[in-house]
C-alpha cells in the first residue's frame, strides 16, 4: 500500500485569526475517488460544498493531521531577527504533519516563489529523507490529495472565524481588502491583541496612526 500525503494552507493572508495547514493522507487507490466527489481547490467552491465534502474526505482518507498557528506565532516568524519567516515557519509545520503522519510520497503546495530552496529547507525538517517529496506551485489544483487538503484547512479557518464573530461581533472574513474586516480593524485594533496579526502593515498603520496623534497633541 502506498500512502500518499498532500499539504496546504488555508488562511495565510489575513489580518484577522489563524493559519491552518492541513495534511491529508490517502492510499494511493483511492485518489481517484476524491475526483468522483468532485473534490478541487478550496477556492473553487462555496461554503456549503466544501462542509459537505470535508467529511466525505475525512472517511477516505488513511490519516489527516491540521495544525493551527496563531497571530501571536505568525507575528514572531515575521519579526524575527534570525533566519525565520513566514515560509520558513510553515516549512516547519509542514514538515511537522509529513512526521507524524508518515507517508510514502508527500505532495506540499509551495507559499515561496523559490521552489528548489523551499524543498531543500522542508527536505532537511524531515525525519525520513528517503520520503518521496514533491514540492510545486498551485498542487492545490493540480493534485487531489492537495486540493482535500485545501478543503480540510478552509473547512477549519471558518470554524475559526465563526467563533471569533460570536465572540466580538461581525469581523468580516479578516481579509483587509473587505470593507467589513477594515471597519472592525478600525474600531478594534488595539482591543483584542490576541486576534490581530501586529506584524501586518495594515495593524501597523492604525498603531502609527494612533502614536503620530499623540505626539501632535503633547506638542501643542
Amino acid at each position: 500500500m502506498v500512502k500518499v500525503l498532500g499539504i496546504d494552507e488555508a488562511g495565510r493572508g489575513p489580518i484577522i485569526g489563524s493559519l491552518f495547514i492541513a495534511g491529508t493522507m490517502f492510499k494511493e487507490e483511492d485518489i481517484e475517488k476524491l475526483r468522483k466527489l468532485g473534490v478541487k481547490d478550496s477556492k473553487l467552491l462555496i461554503h456549503k460544498k466544501r462542509e459537505e465534502l470535508r467529511k466525505k474526505i475525512e472517511k477516505i482518507a488513511v490519516k489527516y493531521k491540521i495544525i493551527q498557528v496563531k497571530p501571536q506565532e505568525i507575528d514572531e516568524a515575521v519579526e524575527s531577527e534570525d533566519h525565520m519567516n513566514l515560509n520558513w515557519l510553515e516549512a516547519h509545520k509542514t514538515a511537522e504533519i509529513i512526521n507524524a503522519l508518515e507517508p510514502d510520497k508527500a505532495i506540499v503546495d509551495c507559499p515561496s516563489p523559490n521552489l528548489v530552496k523551499y524543498k531543500g529547507y522542508l527536505k532537511q525538517l524531515l525525519n525520513n529523507k528517503e520520503i518521496e517529496l514533491v514540492v510545486e506551485h498551485k498542487a492545490d489544483v493540480n493534485f487531489l490529495p492537495c486540493s482535500a487538503s485545501s478543503i480540510i484547512a478552509k473547512c477549519a479557518r471558518e470554524d475559526e472565524m465563526d467563533k471569533i464573530k460570536k465572540e466580538y461581533g461581525n469581523t468580516g472574513p479578516g481579509y483587509t481588502s473587505n470593507p467589513v474586516t477594515q471597519e472592525f480593524l478600525k474600531n478594534n485594533w488595539d482591543k483584542h491583541p490576541e486576534i490581530f496579526r501586529k506584524s501586518w502593515i495594515s495593524w501597523k498603520n492604525h498603531r502609527n496612526g494612533k502614536e503620530q496623534k499623540k505626539l501632535g497633541e503633547f506638542e501643542k
